[in-house]
């Protein structure tokens, strides 16, 4: 059998597209999601792969579902912490719940999971986590001073967990993505969409297959010296 991966909000998005790219590697994949139970089914019916559904921001759901996958299926050597939500505004028309549903679904879900994970990643001696972070972590984004705290922790907690698994074999990395073509930013109005694709020197939006590319990469087996690092696909947008 071959490795058992878990991608959280797996269902949709460069979601999905981690999901599918994670089973054309030959892993067991579970795609975890939160709410459209719809979406979930069809994408379970189209690919094979298994839909679950709790709260990332969750603790105690992600504790349990995570010890009924492993019941159910094996342990899991794979984790992908994707799931993300946003909730934009100003600082000044941001509310408390704006800010604490982002911070606890984007930066408590990574959290949560590795919690239920890593440890027995450690005992095996193998483990792949990769944390889903973004550009707008990297160089922030008006309107955003939720999301982009939260995606800033991602990479902070990245290095800080691949630090504590690199002598057991686990490693702990990051992708930040750009923009790309999925639903949430086909939610952007046109005039801001254009604004933002003339900012990106490639000249486009990325495209899902290619951030699932780089997840792929990172949680192969031939990463095993790659920890604690930040992948950037974002067409050039933001260099550091």
């Amino acid at each position: 059998m071959g490795r058992i991966a878990i991608v959280t909000g797996g269902t949709r998005g460069i979601g999905a597209a981690i999901s599918q790219k994670l089973q054309a590697m030959g892993m067991t994949v579970v795609a975890n999601y939160a709410g459209n139970d719809e979406k979930a089914k069809a994408f379970e019916a189209a690919t094979g792969i298994r839909a679950v559904k709790w709260d990332v921001g969750d603790h105690a759901a992600c504790l349990a579902g995570c010890a009924q996958v492993e019941a159910e299926i094996g342990p899991i050597d794979v984790l992908v912490n994707n799931a993300g939500i946003t909730r934009d505004a100003t600082l000044l028309k941001m509310t408390y719940d704006m800010w604490d549903e982002v911070m606890r679904i984007n930066l408590g879900g990574c959290f949560n999971m590795a919690k239920a994970v890593f440890p027995g990643m450690r005992e095996r001696g193998w483990g792949r986590i990769v944390n889903i972070g973004s550009i707008n972590g990297q160089g922030g984004q008006y309107g955003q001073v939720n999301y982009a705290a939260a995606k800033s922790g991602i990479h902070g907690f990245t290095k800080a967990l691949a630090q504590e698994g690199a002598k057991f074999g686990v490693t702990v990395n990051a992708l930040a993505p750009g923009y790309i073509d999925t639903d949430m930013v086909a939610a952007v109005p046109e005039d801001v969409l254009a604004k933002i694709v003339a900012k990106v020197p490639v000249g486009r939006l990325g495209q899902a297959d290619e951030i699932a590319r780089g997840v792929a990469f990172l949680c192969g087996e031939d990463a095993g010296f790659v920890t604690g690092s930040t992948l950037s696909i974002n067409g050039g947008q933001h260099m550091y």
